[in-house]
């Protein structure tokens, strides 16, 4: 049986936390993997430049030691492409900020008020785009 992802209509503040759903992209049939060499570093850019498929891998949780299986250029992209200099920079657009540190934090979600933080943006703006009613690269509240 297929689970349904059910969203909540309770409306976000800036204390919802928020994350990149991946699954998002390919229920648009997005191909994410296009879209996301874009973020990878040169070095890792000719490295999946010429994949077809994707390659997953084991991942171990530092925290919690659980293993489990994620998608090796969304690995690579979180875990050494968003440390180089210049990831993250101060002109680039409000959504692709808040992507890009989403990214960089390991896509652990954070609220408005952190990505304000951390993007030197208004939460109370960052609240208003996330929450519009347009799904802008995947950027959607946290379902509990």
């Amino acid at each position: 049986m297929t689970e349904v992802k059910r969203f909540s209509l309770v409306k976000p503040t800036t204390q919802t936390p928020f994350h990149i759903d991946f699954d998002w992209w390919k229920q648009q049939d997005k191909d994410w993997h296009v879209f996301l060499i874009g973020y990878l570093c040169p070095e890792h850019q000719s490295a999946f430049s010429n994949r077809v498929e994707s390659s997953w891998i084991d991942w171990v949780d530092p925290d919690t030691a659980e293993v489990t299986s994620v998608d090796g250029l969304q690995h690579v992209l979180m875990t050494h492409c968003t440390r180089q200099p210049g990831f993250l920079t101060s002109n680039s657009s409000l959504v692709d900020s808040v992507f890009r540190v989403l990214l960089s934090n390991g896509n652990t979600p954070l609220t408005p008020v952190q990505l304000g933080e951390l993007t030197s943006r208004p939460a109370e703006t960052i609240l208003r785009t996330l929450s519009s009613g347009v799904i802008y690269k995947g950027i959607r509240p946290l379902q509990s």
